[in-house]
């Protein structure tokens, strides 16, 4: 993975967890969003997207040949089943609140939406 690459999937994360983290703190004592599921949703998107990231990294690296290509392949379509494994337990069997762990979901698409328009910006400049 290019460092340029690696650079902006931290920097995403970082904002991801900055915003979840401002989230948290602003909807701390209030009663519309639960806390638990707010910060499950937050957590569950970030590890996805950061497996999903470097796993793709890993599988599109130059000159990759054709067994690990599909070793690559195999390893995202077991962290795709893991993953919709987990979400399913984790809304029947714990029973969180959907709208709070979308909320927690969002944040890291409110994240690369900013490091987008942040890369943006910097190249226009």
């Amino acid at each position: 993975m290019e460092a340029t690459a690696r650079t902006a999937i931290l920097r995403i994360e970082v904002l991801h967890c900055a915003l979840l983290l401002a989230l948290v703190a602003a909807l701390w004592q209030s009663q519309f969003l639960d806390i638990t599921a707010l910060l499950v949703g937050g957590i569950f998107m970030g590890v996805n997207f950061l497996l999903l990231s470097y796993g793709v990294a890993w599988l599109l690296t130059p000159l990759a040949g054709s067994k690990r290509i599909k070793a690559g392949i195999g390893l995202l379509v077991l962290k795709v089943i893991l993953f919709l494994a987990l979400l399913t337990t984790i809304f029947f069997r714990f029973e969180l609140d959907a709208l709070s762990f979308a909320a927690g979901f969002s944040t890291l698409l409110v994240a690369i939406v900013i490091e987008s328009l942040r890369g943006a910006i910097r190249v226009g400049a």
